[in-house]
């Protein structure tokens, strides 16, 4: 099968296409003939030697995949040879096969195309761990997403509207912010106003009740600011830094909670639970054609360097995706 290494830690360069054998299943695994993956900014970290591997996953980039079961460890029920799947993996997306437990295995979206369903996983994993499990919002409350036109910030737009959410979204051109707006997210330019500022106007004052963070160090002064009493900041990225000086005073005074995880270092039972809330909770809008994730470009399999630097530029908008058919 092909399948891309990175040949050292580096640029986009350093990952060329290499030929090897197909992986070999363990307990609770099926075996997935990839017909797209999706793109992820862990990936890049992990190209440029960033993003730290748990022991024992697969060291082939690549954390989501759509495509064909076409074999199933003994110990495994519930598939069957030839189902149609998206998945969440353990790494080794970036390849014509990739073994995955069987547990972050969802079935094809009705109506979707295998590049459509590449989308998913690592976006609406991420979203729905960290917004609805960490971040506990409920229908009604106000919560600030920011990066509102990247991948996860658009899942998190799209979970928004189907929870009754109402959502606000930083973005830093008026085409991104317009895309927000679609998505039926209040859009603030922060290249063109303080977004703090433009929040506090925009809730009356009252700022919001959670914030989803894929900035960090640079953002926690104003987050803390913005989320009302009680309110909970859930940071998912560290764009702008992984240090900065916290001051006490607000988490007391208002009662916050400042929370965080990634995904990749959660168990396959954590994993598989929330694969379970996501079919029972979102493929039903799914097949309803709500909640579809936003695609921005579709690279070949050898283009890949290509993929990456287009995530890395920031000009996209959505989620990036390889098509290995």
């Amino acid at each position: 099968m092909r399948f891309v290494d990175c040949t050292a830690v580096g640029d986009p360069e350093v990952m060329i296409i290499r030929h090897g054998a197909l992986p070999t299943l363990a307990a609770g695994e099926v075996l997935i003939n990839v017909h797209a993956a999706g793109v992820n900014r862990p990936d890049i970290l992990q190209r440029r030697g960033l993003y730290p591997m748990p022991a024992g996953v697969n060291p082939v980039l690549g954390l989501e995949v759509a495509g064909e079961i076409v074999a199933i460890a003994p110990d495994v029920s519930g598939w069957q040879l030839g189902d149609r799947v998206c998945a969440l993996t353990n790494g080794g997306g970036y390849a014509d096969y990739c073994a995955v437990p069987s547990g972050q295995c969802l079935p094809m979206p009705i109506g979707l195309s295998m590049q459509q369903a590449a989308a998913i996983p690592e976006t609406f994993f991420t979203v729905w761990a960290n917004l609805v499990q960490l971040g506990h919002a409920r229908a009604g409350e106000r919560v600030l997403i920011h990066g509102g036109s990247s991948g996860i910030g658009t899942t998190a737009l799209l979970l928004g509207r189907e929870l009754g959410l109402r959502c606000f979204a930083t973005a830093g051109s008026k085409e991104k912010c317009q895309l927000i707006e679609d998505l039926g997210g209040v859009a603030v330019n922060y290249r063109e106003h303080d977004f703090a500022e433009a929040i506090v106007q925009l809730s009356d004052g009252e700022g919001v009740d959670v914030i989803l963070d894929i900035v960090g160090a640079n953002y926690l002064e104003q987050n803390l600011r913005l989320l009302a009493n009680d309110g909970r900041l859930v940071i998912i990225g560290m764009m702008g830094g992984i240090s900065a000086t916290l001051n006490l005073m607000p988490i007391m005074l208002k009662r916050l909670q400042i929370t965080g995880s990634t995904l990749r270092a959660r168990s396959s039972a954590q994993k598989a639970a929330i694969a379970e809330q996501l079919h029972a909770r979102v493929w039903p809008a799914l097949a309803a054609g709500r909640c579809l994730p936003v695609i921005d470009q579709v690279f070949a399999l050898e283009h890949v360097a290509d993929a990456h630097r287009h995530l890395e530029s920031g000009d996209g908008m959505g989620k990036v995706v390889l098509s290995l058919v």
